[in-house]
């Protein structure tokens, strides 16, 4: 089902790749290419705009949902499964043991030389 939905998909984006390729500018129509009077057009009177402009929202649409499908699909196909879930526990607990108590620790307290005991520079003349 997985194989379908996603050869689905690709078509799906390629076709919406193709119809926005063969889409022209908002003022040109198809007809005028072949020279004839907007009248006259391939598509009819009202150009090509109604008929592209709905296939590529039907095919976005298409693509959204086969997208949306997808990631679900995805989400359910990776969960943690039943094997790894012990194996991370038996590994936190390992950790765990490893480390020490913690002790209370006291303050090392050092010997700071008092400011009278740092060297002072020697003054040459």
């Amino acid at each position: 089902m997985e194989k379908f939905i996603l050869i689905v998909h690709l078509l799906t984006a390629l076709s919406i790749i193709g119809l926005i390729l063969v889409q022209q500018g908002k003022g040109a129509e198809a007809g005028a290419s072949f020279g004839s009077g907007a009248s006259q057009t391939v598509f009819g009177s009202a150009g090509s705009w109604g008929f592209f402009t709905k296939a590529t929202a039907i095919m976005a649409t298409l693509f959204f949902i086969t997208s949306f499908t997808l990631a679900v699909m995805a989400k359910d196909s990776a969960k943690v499964g039943d094997k790894l879930l012990p194996e991370l526990e038996a590994v936190k607990q390992a950790m765990e043991a490893e480390i020490p108590e913690s002790e209370a620790i006291a303050p090392v307290e050092a010997e700071l030389p008092a400011a009278t005991d740092i060297p002072q520079p020697v003054e040459t003349e």
